[in-house]
């Protein structure tokens, strides 16, 4: 087999990023075992890399409202529609362990009409697909159907901002060819 790029781009020394990020760098990698590409693709304009993660950490890591799960599931689902696979990949894994599912990010990545998971979490993903495909459709009744689903409107905000960030990231990665790391792609297929 042989070895792509990790992007179309420069990926900079370790020893030559910023002392800031470098130290979320090594710490993903503690705590990982490896350094995921997105962040070794992003750390070549640091301005952007610090504001994209800080919102995406402000998303994806808070606690309340969504599960961590759910959250990865939004990203899952509008991934595979943008044809992102570091994204699909990447996030796949992550849902795969948080969910202890080995079969629900193929699933969502392919069809989540069809996946194993409730009405409400389809509600949701359906939502999140259309803030990803075709946000100028939204209207009230949108929303009312989320509310009637259990959403609150903090709910319903971050499944819309979770799907408009990586609606960003996806075009984002899929512009600079970033590789999903080999690793992604064994984790969480042993869980039961």
């Amino acid at each position: 087999m042989t070895t792509q790029a990790i992007s179309r781009f420069p990926i900079p020394d370790i020893n030559d990023i910023d002392a800031d990020i470098r130290e979320k760098i090594l710490a993903v990698q503690e705590k990982a075992g490896f350094i995921p590409n997105i962040f070794l693709a992003l750390a070549h304009r640091p301005a952007e890399f610090r504001a994209f993660f800080a919102y995406h950490d402000a998303l994806m890591e808070k606690s309340g409202g969504l599960s961590k799960g759910e959250r990865e599931m939004i990203v899952v689902a509008t991934s595979g529609l943008n044809q992102c696979s570091y994204c699909v990949v990447a996030h796949g894994a992550i849902l795969r362990i948080r969910e202890k599912n080995p079969l629900i990010a193929d699933q969502l990545a392919s069809n989540y009409r069809n996946a194993d998971i409730t009405q409400r979490q389809k509600a949701m993903l359906e939502f999140a697909v259309n803030v990803s495909q075709s946000a100028y459709t939204i209207s009230d009744d949108t929303l009312q159907k989320l509310r009637d689903e259990g959403f609150n409107d903090e709910d319903i905000w971050d499944i819309g901002a979770i799907a408009a960030l990586f609606a960003l990231s996806n075009r984002m990665a899929n512009m600079a060819d970033i590789r999903p790391n080999q690793e992604f792609y064994s984790m969480g297929r042993n869980e039961t």
